[in-house]
């Protein structure tokens, strides 16, 4: 009896249909129904053009679902809600949805994540989120006028044009040179030039100052030294003295050498500027009322 019932129930097992091609809720996707990634950000450009500063956004596999272009007073990192700071007079965010400047596995592209530019109106573009698939940029500019955003394909991208039909003059701006620092051999801070409104040159020059060097001339060795400020306030220019606060924090980190570097000599090419008298967040510099430059104690060594 026994034998009997073990050949019935492998004729059982044999006679069973088949279960494969079952559908099962642990099965695999098909490779074709994968979602596609978000469009990457792949690079970030400008030029002057016209009477326009044209900034163009670059990315691979197509372009963002929604861009929102607007100016705003501050900007602030998308996720953490941090005061992101930009050098200018104007402030336009620049946003996009389902987009992202970094791959899938994490790695970032290409597109930088600050820049400099030499351009009349546009002094810089400053990411401050790559965050859940919105990307977003601010743009430091040197004047608040009309802007018109445009696309174009091959390659995807998302064109932001600011008016930049005013006139400009060439001044000069001083930055770190940590090569020569590093080398011993001085001057450690060299000039560059950049275009600046004539009717405001103190304030063009120091808004040059704090976007940076540009992209060439950081592979040169040149480097914003800011001791720990974000910017500058404050600034007003009267019987030959130049006197400004630093924003931020303010520390020379015992070097010999602080951001008072690039701010005196930038400001002091001016014919109506004498001395500079530099402060602190709080106001504070070691001598304000004396015949020379004054700094603040925390730039100190």
């Amino acid at each position: 009896m026994r034998v009997r019932r073990v050949l019935c129930s492998l004729l059982a097992v044999a006679l069973a249909p088949l279960a494969v091609g079952t559908p099962s809720s642990h099965a695999a996707p098909e490779a074709g129904r994968v979602a596609p990634s978000n469009p990457l950000l792949v690079a970030v450009r400008a030029r002057h053009v016209g009477d326009v500063d044209r900034v163009v956004f670059e990315f691979r596999g197509g372009l963002p679902a929604d861009r929102q272009v607007e100016f705003v007073d501050r900007l602030f990192a998308d996720g953490s809600g941090r005061r992101v700071h930009v050098a200018g007079q104007a402030l336009l965010r620049v946003r996009f949805e389902r987009a992202q400047a970094h791959t899938d596995a994490g790695a970032p592209t290409a597109a930088p994540r600050r820049v400099a530019f030499p351009l009349p109106n546009v002094l810089t573009a400053v990411r401050s989120g790559d965050f859940e698939a919105v990307t977003t940029y601010g743009i430091g500019l040197a004047k608040r006028t009309r802007v018109r955003v445009t696309t174009l394909q091959a390659p995807p991208r998302v064109v932001v044009e600011v008016g930049a039909g005013f006139p400009t003059v060439e001044r000069k701006v001083w930055f770190f040179h940590r090569d020569r620092f590093v080398d011993n051999r001085e001057p450690f801070f060299v000039p560059v030039r950049r275009l600046v409104r004539p009717g405001s040159p103190a304030t063009g020059v120091l808004d040059r100052l704090f976007a940076g060097p540009l992209p060439g001339e950081r592979a040169r060795g040149l480097r914003l030294l800011r001791s720990g400020a974000t910017g500058y306030d404050d600034l007003t220019v009267s019987g030959g003295v130049a006197d400004l606060r630093l924003t931020g924090r303010c520390s020379s980190g015992g070097s010999t050498v602080s951001i008072a570097g690039e701010v005196l000599p930038t400001l002091k090419q001016f014919a109506t500027v004498d001395r500079v008298v530099l402060r602190d967040a709080a106001g504070s510099t070691l001598d304000p009322d004396g015949p020379g430059d004054s700094t603040p104690g925390c730039l100190e060594p």
